[in-house]
């Protein structure tokens, strides 16, 4: 799937750093009718969970005509899947959800997710309480998006969390809407997690720096990123931000599978790095234009400019600290430059994930690198 085989190599050493853990991806999806262009069928699913040996959570992708057909394909996959998936009913707040969450868990689902934007609701509405209800009575996760395009959420999270201990709390995508500041609190509210299905590495240094690690759950956002990049980008994330080996097996799924089993969750103890982590001064350059880089393509804009850019800031000596990593991003750079860049968002990921997993390892000056 777009740009993996390319990144067999740096999955492989990043692997290679990870205690031996069963991946389990706590965001994936599977629909053919979402808005945004991006479709993946279970078949496609499970092919590409299958090379990094992942087990994965998923539910529907966005169905404008409602979700309960939708989550009766997905709860079905996954029953065939010989629990490689594991089902979440989606939801829509104002449609009855907690006889949609009871008729779903009969037939096999293990789990909640809400998407505010596409769904277009508030998390105030009196329709997230009663699914809330629910959960807290079945000691349910609720996985919650919480990345782009919707207002802060996570201050109604935290009460919830607080009346309601007995359900388990996933904010997507690093929490990125509220993580400026939640991370100060959520220490008190250890059923409250955030998955790390987001590309940028500022946020994912910032989750595993802030964050108690026991409440950081490996995620992928299948199909719109994929297993090998998201763990390259997590996990150099994390190994930079110096987690053990403890807390690294957690993250990559030994908390959820806690979680989705109803069992209770284990303290890995405080965040990792709550002073910051290291950054080099020749590679945050380069990291700067990979930013942008990746920013232009995915804003539909050409990122040559900025991919030479990039490429200059990392001329370095060979016996220079920065070499190695270097040299890794320039090869990453040679590979995005060769890949097609189309019109749409789908046609440009291949690309835009290079650019990605180059900005990684600009990021992540103390975890080694190989070209």
């Amino acid at each position: 799937m777009y740009a993996d085989d390319l990144l067999t190599p740096l999955f492989e050493q990043t692997r290679g750093q990870l205690p031996a853990a069963t991946l389990f991806d706590a965001h994936t999806h599977i629909g053919v009718n979402d808005p945004d262009g991006f479709t993946c069928t279970a078949a496609e699913l499970t092919a590409v969970l299958a090379p990094a040996g992942s087990r994965a959570v998923v539910f529907p992708m966005h169905e404008p005509d409602g979700y309960p057909p939708a989550n009766d394909d997905v709860i079905a996959a996954a029953l065939d899947s010989g629990d490689v998936l594991v089902a979440f009913c989606r939801l829509d707040p104002r449609h009855d959800p907690a006889a949609e969450i009871r008729r779903c868990l009969a037939l096999g689902a293990r789990g909640i997710k809400l998407h505010p934007r596409a769904e277009q609701f508030e998390m105030l509405d009196p329709g997230v309480r009663e699914i809330v209800e629910v959960a807290d009575e079945l000691r349910l996760p609720i996985l919650i998006h919480a990345g782009r395009g919707i207002p802060a959420l996570g201050a109604h999270v935290l009460e919830y969390a607080t009346q309601f201990p007995g359900a388990r709390f996933i904010l997507a995508h690093a929490g990125v809407c509220d993580l400026a500041w939640i991370w100060r609190d959520v220490v008190a509210h250890p059923n409250v997690f955030f998955d790390t299905a987001w590309w940028s590495v500022a946020d994912q240094l910032a989750l595993f720096s802030l964050v108690p690690p026991g409440q950081i759950l490996y995620a992928t956002d299948i199909p719109f990123g994929t297993p090998r990049q998201t763990v390259i980008g997590t996990f150099r994330s994390a190994l930079q931000a110096g987690l053990s080996a403890e807390q690294l097996a957690s993250v990559a799924g030994g908390q959820l599978a806690r979680i989705v089993a109803g069992e209770d969750t284990l303290d890995l103890g405080p965040a990792a790095a709550p002073g910051g982590t290291r950054r080099d001064p020749v590679l945050a350059r380069a990291e700067s234009f990979l930013v942008a880089a990746f920013g232009t393509a995915l804003a539909g804009g050409s990122s040559d400019e900025f991919i030479d850019l990039a490429r200059l800031a990392c001329i370095v000596a060979d016996d220079a600290p920065q070499a190695a990593h270097c040299a890794a991003i320039v090869a990453l750079l040679e590979l995005a430059l060769a890949q097609p860049v189309g019109e749409t968002i789908p046609e440009r990921v291949a690309h835009i994930q290079l650019l990605v997993v180059a900005s990684v390892i600009a990021a992540t000056p103390d975890v080694p690198v190989t070209a």
